[in-house]
């Protein structure tokens, strides 16, 4: 069971990529020949999504980390709210199939984490693709990031048969447990839903001093 999109657009086409398993056999970060780098969790102590700033302003990251090994990642709002619901849906998906209890319904409360990112923040690449999928050998959620690259980004009608994806430089590889995954998908949408409230009557997010909202015909309101 796979879910791929390009940013939080859905994917039109495939990459031709190696098979998942050569890649789950790769260590921690490498790179073999022309083979990408890959920063492997299997599993991950801490699997997050976070922010950087104040809400308006803020900066998204995905971060993976085990020991002092961390890898942080930059995306979307878009991106962190579509592999946020997509994952969810994988996780109902697969617990309708599950007779032993593997996919818990809600996120356990003893891997709720609140806690901030882990410092210092350095930014390994830009999220343009993710994937997304179940591997049902292992019991494992699996998630890659690849780097964003101007390359990759075709219009639908631009998509043939023989298009190929630009091989990546590096690509963020992690497995999690459906528990952690669900208590991923617990803090990625508190940390959406943490940012500016949104104005009731056009959706628009509310800046401290107010916005111009469309709805009431560009009278500013304030947050109630």
């Amino acid at each position: 069971m796979t879910v791929t999109w390009r940013g939080w657009r859905p994917r039109d086409a495939g990459r031709r990529r190696r098979p998942e398993s050569s890649v789950a056999a790769l260590g921690p970060v490498t790179r073999v020949g022309s083979v990408p780098i890959v920063h492997s969790f299997d599993p991950p102590e801490r699997f997050v999504a976070g922010t950087v700033g104040e809400p308006g302003e803020r900066t998204f990251f995905l971060q993976a980390s085990e020991g002092r090994r961390v890898v942080s990642v930059a995306l979307e709002k878009q991106q962190v709210v579509a592999l946020a619901e997509r994952m969810d849906q994988l996780l109902d998906e697969l617990m309708k199939a599950d007779t032993r209890g593997v996919v818990p319904a809600v996120a356990p409360l003893d891997l709720d984490d609140n806690g901030p990112l882990a410092s210092p923040i350095e930014e390994e690449f830009r999220a343009g693709t993710m994937t997304l999928s179940w591997d049902p050998d292992a019991e494992r959620v699996v998630v890659e990031v690849f780097p964003y690259s101007e390359a990759a980004v075709v219009a639908p009608d631009q998509v043939d048969d023989d298009f190929e994806e630009p091989e990546p430089d590096e690509l963020l590889l992690v497995r999690l447990t459906a528990a952690a995954a669900r208590s991923f998908v617990k803090r990625a949408e508190q940390v959406v839903d943490a940012g500016r409230p949104s104005c009731p009557f056009c959706g628009h997010p509310i800046d401290p001093d107010g916005h111009l909202c469309v709805r009431a015909n560009g009278f500013r309101r304030r947050d109630p």
